[in-house]
């Protein structure tokens, strides 16, 4: 089984010590160099800066949250006006985040079931369900060249079976949004890897994600306060496991040491808030 792709990811160069590879991610609105950081732009908007100085600065890909976009400012607008690139005048690469991770940093609004999620408007207490398919919809209204399937996350610190019901799950989910999945040919969706810490869901998920075939896949769940060790042993086994010849997509991370020990550990792609509420708080990062 195999979903349909608009990406080619070519492998330019390995690393003869680690896993580290440099590659280059052609989607329909830009030509990505891997590894690449994605710096987040939650509503359509990277605060204080412009798309035009994002350019200037030679940035090929940015992220969307199709949770927040749906909500604010909605499909039918981003339709009307022929997605969100044409909205916020962006030219290059754009990735949609599904809004799974809402699910942990807005837990006291939601509600989990196999159906999908209840949250409730952090803006006017208003409910918005967010199924596989209506956030596979909202992306293809968005139009975002990456998109992401609706994945079961909880916190990288829970154990016990909610660990393996939301792997489970995930996989149920990646099912459901590859089938509601209208723009194929266009838009390339992304699988996301769940099991906690648990080395044997991991590899569960991973065995079974892969059979589907999807352009690339995201590993999430991680990044929420676990120690370092545990961290980048589980994204050594995913990668380890994970095809070579499609991109790998570690979520929420964002701390250069992550970054550089990742890349060694054989991932292309991250994505963090972290640089931009630095900035924002007038603070910067110095090597």
């Amino acid at each position: 089984m195999a979903v349909d792709s608009s990406m080619k990811f070519t492998i330019i160069y390995e690393c003869p010590v680690t896993k580290a590879r440099v590659a280059s991610m052609s989607l329909p609105h830009h030509v990505v160099d891997t590894p690449v950081f994605m710096p987040v732009g939650t509503q359509g908007t990277l605060k204080g800066m412009t798309p035009k100085q994002l350019e200037s600065m030679d940035c090929q890909i940015m992220l969307g949250n199709a949770y927040h976009l749906g909500n604010r400012p909605g499909p039918l607008l981003l339709e009307t006006v022929g997605g969100l690139h044409k909205f916020m005048g962006w030219n290059r690469a754009l990735l949609t985040d599904s809004g799974g991770y809402q699910m942990v940093s807005l837990l006291k609004l939601a509600s989990i079931t196999e159906d999908g999620v209840q949250f409730q408007s952090p803006h006017d207490n208003s409910t918005m369900i967010l199924t596989p398919e209506h956030s596979i919809q909202l992306q293809n209204s968005i139009g975002a060249d990456i998109i992401m399937q609706l994945d079961d996350v909880v916190h990288v610190l829970t154990t016990g079976p909610r660990v393996e019901e939301a792997m489970w799950r995930s996989i149920r989910w990646l099912d459901r949004s590859i089938a509601a999945h209208k723009r194929p040919n266009d838009q390339n969706l992304f699988a996301i890897i769940q099991g906690g810490l648990d080395m044997e869901l991991r590899g569960k998920c991973i065995n079974a994600m892969v059979s589907r075939g999807t352009p690339g896949y995201a590993i999430g769940g991680l990044s929420g306060g676990e120690d370092k060790q545990q961290f980048w042993r589980i994204v050594n086994h995913c990668t380890s496991l994970l095809p070579k010849d499609k991109p790998r997509y570690l979520m929420g991370v964002g701390y250069a040491v992550d970054l550089v020990v990742c890349s060694a550990l054989g991932v292309d792609m991250y994505d963090c808030v972290y640089p931009t509420r630095t900035a924002v708080s007038h603070r910067f990062l110095l090597s």
